[in-house]
């Protein structure tokens, strides 16, 4: 190690063959490490001479022991956040840190009594989440937010690829027209699954049928669209939907059953896993976001961004899976 090299956190993790955050853990004396561990730890941080950097000192001293999470307000009856958020108060309790819940219905005339922010999926447009990123608090987003600015870290997934491998299943099974209901473009997400099911059906030749639904879209408001979908006119163009990707959560499940009575003989798959779609009758092929992953990983790149272990600008590859169930089971 040259000389000029800073000693950090991630320097005095990698000499003790452990883990970032088991490194802090150790020499905080909290988390659940073992003695020999943190003896290991404190032996290796005082050889390579590791001292916290002095704004992370700071932060440390004026610490207020909490962070805040904010979600949009809409979502926050959905079970993919429900899990997002205790993925976060678990990796901050590891901290021993508490987290303030922060919702888009709270007008605020000062900023948040909280140490960072961890933003939950963004939505464009909506006015407290653009006053908290203006607070100058370190923050980070699951997601990219669809604004001017951006997060300090960023936890995002890479959701076309994967929407384009849960269609090519479906084409596999005998759909030759998927139909798409998705929510608006206020959300990186959204519009990620929206450009992918447009690029899918651009290089496949086939023509998009694509019904949007508002971010917090009622059952009524999804079945209109499934509905709406069925009953296209546009044959000539490539036949009846044969195959239906609903995007927003819970969607799915809405509209299994007006297919049935529809007697549609249609497809169904969702990009929203959750127990509504494992327990279905039949189980429904779906997207696992690995929501309580992805907010316990947002919540360790913002302690990253307090204590200088991560620089402003890192992102972070949140991995995501296909479930295949028997609701896209080949014809």
């Amino acid at each position: 190690m040259q000389a000029e090299e800073p000693v950090t956190i991630l320097t005095v993790a990698r000499e003790a063959g452990v883990s970032k955050t088991t490194a802090s853990d150790a020499l905080r004396g909290s988390g659940r490490v073992s003695e020999s561990t943190r003896e290991t730890v404190a032996r290796v941080a005082e050889r390579l001479g590791y001292v916290p950097n002095g704004s992370a000192r700071h932060l440390r001293k004026a610490s207020t022991g909490t962070i805040g999470l904010h979600v949009p307000e809409v979502l926050t009856r959905s079970s993919y956040y429900m899990s997002f958020v205790f993925g976060v108060v678990e990796q901050a309790a590891r901290h021993d840190y508490d987290v303030t819940l922060i919702t888009s219905g709270q007008r605020r005339t000062r900023p948040p009594r909280v140490d960072g922010l961890v933003l939950g999926d963004p939505l464009g447009g909506d006015p407290v989440v653009e006053s908290l990123m203006g607070t100058g608090l370190p923050t980070v987003s699951c997601e990219r937010f669809p604004g001017a600015r951006q997060a300090d870290g960023v936890v995002w997934s890479d959701h076309a690829p994967m929407l384009a491998r849960l269609l090519d299943h479906l084409r596999e099974s005998g759909a030759a027209r998927p139909g798409l209901i998705v929510a608006g473009d206020e959300s990186d997400w959204a519009a990620s699954v929206h450009r992918g099911y447009l690029d899918w059906c651009g290089s496949h030749g086939v023509a998009p049928l694509v019904r949007r639904v508002s971010f917090d879209a009622t059952g009524d408001e999804v079945r209109a669209a499934a509905r709406a979908l069925l009953d296209a006119k546009d044959v000539s163009r490539g036949g009846p939907m044969d195959a239906l990707v609903c995007a927003p959560a819970g969607a799915a499940t809405e509209v299994a059953p007006l297919l049935r009575e529809a007697g549609a003989d249609v497809l169904l798959a969702s990009c929203v896993d959750s127990a509504g779609t494992r327990l279905a009758d039949p189980p429904i092929t779906a997207i696992d976001l690995r929501p309580r992953e992805a907010g316990a990983s947002c919540a360790e790149l913002l302690f990253e961004l307090l204590s200088g272990a991560a620089p402003a600008g890192t992102e972070r590859l949140h991995p995501i899976e296909l479930a295949l169930r028997a609701s896209t089971r080949a014809r």
